[in-house]
């Protein structure tokens, strides 16, 4: 009896520290959030002007992550919304709306009126009502420097068939957030997790909401049981049997002042609801056996065939004194709620289309015997190993084969075929993090995402499919080089300035500026760059702020006039590859 009532007073206790967080969070957010509500309301001020819908075809979208990929219940489409970018100085967010057509390999840039405001690391779903119905909550909006971030709590329907969207406004529904997970349960969403950050706070969340489909309300559930730990950017997915999976996630702690501790979640927990009782749930933590994921962050998710849960990629970041570094992964996993089991994902590779015929004795050539022997060494595939300390302190130890030039990491057998007659070289996507996933017709598509290459954070725009029935190897529909992309370095003037643009950025001033023009120019509105594949018409509406601010700013006209022309000059360049 002791012992309960004293669990129960330190469960209260734990309630009362986790408000009190959530409170001086709140507080010391309004500040700035106040300063984004204005830029956000400019953005949204545009979107107002456009009155009809007008669909355009248009090549791939431009780089980004954080965004949402979501499959078409009714037709054979994909639907991506949102996310980010980030060029080295400024920060991008986006609120369009894209369908790539699956059988024509197209994609068309929908526009449509009163769209939800800019946002990336939102939850996405879709549910078949109406003809089909994609739901939206939460998620963010960020300064152009990355430092300050808005939250939202604002939920959004986007109704397929008649292509109109539609915000709902219910009371009671969760607080403002980003990468939380959201997911379809019957005639409701379900939602748990998050997190909320502010310059100098944060708070992480494990709180539950549903949200009646059919009567729009939310309600708060207090399930039973001991559930996850608060966390963002888990695993969420529903079981054949009707309950609800959570898997790992990301979560961090202040230690001391200004030190932040981060933890990858590796646990897994299964919420039900009660037989019988109504509104009733209650959490409880499974292990599956087989071959689980090892511990990330950042990893993709979705609803492979026969109900098991996919999940693609992601970082593991070693944290040092000063600095993260992370290996990125692009390594699939699927797990089995009917086995409660874990599954490594193992592609068969491309199919011979030659016969198969048995290798005989190779003749060698002239002096190959005095190869050197470090060549040898070279062709061989390279093991790394590592271990990695799991939350629970269990070492796990992480074997990666890497090839290298000549090798292959699967062993050769007689009856195996040269590269050439097995159909070509082996195609894969790159390791990445904050991907987006989608299954239709047993096919997996995979697009975006990023990884890092040494300070540069390189945000990718391709798109794969992989068949999961067959499980044979990766098919490219959109390549993009990396290496083609737009690194901006950060200055020491830029790291001490206050943006002041919005989340779609500007230029800073040219480093290779003389000190006289430095001086002039110092402080003045920052131009909107130029994303990759933005279109003309759809760059100009963005400057519009920049216009206002420079005819507001208290410089002489010879000032203005001049920025004016370098403006002129980096858009001409930019759209019409006219050097003048």
């Amino acid at each position: 009896m002791g012992k309960k009532g004293k669990k129960e007073k330190k469960g209260r206790g734990a309630e009362k520290t986790a408000a009190k967080m959530e409170k001086k969070v709140s507080k010391r957010s309004r500040k700035e959030e106040e300063d984004l509500e204005a830029l956000i309301a400019h953005f949204q001020t545009l979107d107002a002007k456009k009155t009809q819908i007008v669909e355009t075809p248009c090549s791939p979208p431009s780089p980004r992550l954080n965004a949402s990929l979501s499959v078409h219940p009714e037709k054979d489409e994909l639907i991506l919304f949102g996310g980010e970018y980030f060029n080295g100085q400024k920060t991008f967010l986006y609120n369009e709306l894209y369908i790539y057509n699956i059988r024509k390999d197209t994609w068309t840039k929908v526009e449509i009126p009163n769209p939800p405001p800019r946002r990336c690391a939102h939850q996405a779903v879709v549910v078949p009502q109406g003809g089909g119905q994609l739901w939206i909550f939460g998620g963010e909006f960020a300064s152009p420097d990355g430092e300050q971030f808005y939250h939202y709590k604002d939920l959004w329907v986007l109704h397929l068939a008649t292509k109109t969207w539609e915000q709902v406004r219910s009371p009671g529904g969760p607080s403002g957030r980003s990468g939380h997970r959201m997911v379809a349960w019957k005639r409701q969403l379900i939602l748990f997790g998050g997190f909320h950050e502010s310059t100098r706070d944060y708070i992480y969340y494990n709180d539950v909401y549903t949200f009646d489909l059919d009567t729009f309300t939310w309600s708060k559930l207090s399930p039973s049981g001991t559930g996850p730990t608060p966390r963002s950017g888990c695993q969420m997915s529903v079981t054949p049997q009707g309950g609800i999976v959570i898997y790992g996630g990301y979560s961090k702690q202040r230690v001391k002042k200004d030190v932040d501790k981060g933890t990858q979640h590796s646990d897994m927990f299964l919420l039900k609801s009660e037989e019988g009782r109504e509104g009733r749930w209650v959490w409880t933590r499974i292990n599956p056996s087989g071959t689980k994921p090892t511990p990330r962050s950042g990893f993709s998710i979705a609803v492979a065939p026969n109900h098991q849960t996919l999940l693609f990629g992601g970082v593991c970041d070693e944290e040092k004194e000063e600095s993260l570094e992370g290996d990125f992964f692009n390594d699939l996993y699927f797990y089995d709620a009917i086995k409660n089991r874990w599954f490594a994902g193992q592609l068969k590779g491309p199919k011979s289309e030659k016969r198969k015929r048995r290798r005989g004795p190779k003749a060698e050539p002239e002096g190959a015997d005095k190869q050197d022997s470090g060549e040898a060494c070279a062709h061989a595939p390279l093991e790394v190993v590592r271990e990695v300390v799991a939350e629970d302190g269990t070492v796990v130890t992480i074997k990666q084969v890497i090839a290298t030039p000549g090798s292959s990491t699967q062993p050769q057998s007689d009856e195996d075929d040269s590269p050439e007659e097995a159909g070509g070289p082996w195609v894969e996507p790159r390791p990445r993090s904050n991907a987006m996933l989608a299954v239709k017709h047993s096919r997996l598509y995979l697009y975006g995402g990023m990884f890092e290459a040494g300070d540069r954070q390189v945000t990718l725009s391709d798109l794969y499919c992989l068949d999961l029935h067959k499980m044979d190897q990766w098919t490219v529909l959109v390549e993009a080089d990396p290496e083609t992309q737009e690194w901006l370095e950060e200055t020491d003037s830029e790291e001490d300035s206050d943006a002041g643009e919005g989340a779609e950025g500007g230029e800073d001033e040219d480093d290779q500026d003389d000190d006289e023009d430095s001086s002039e120019e110092d402080g003045e509105p920052q131009h909107p760059v130029v994303t990759p594949g933005e279109q003309f018409e759809d760059y100009l509406p963005r400057t519009e702020l920049y216009w206002v601010r420079l005819a507001r700013d208290e410089v002489g006209p010879e000032a203005k006039e001049k920025r004016v022309l370098k403006v002129a000059h980096a858009m001409a360049k930019a759209f019409f590859d006219d050097p003048a």
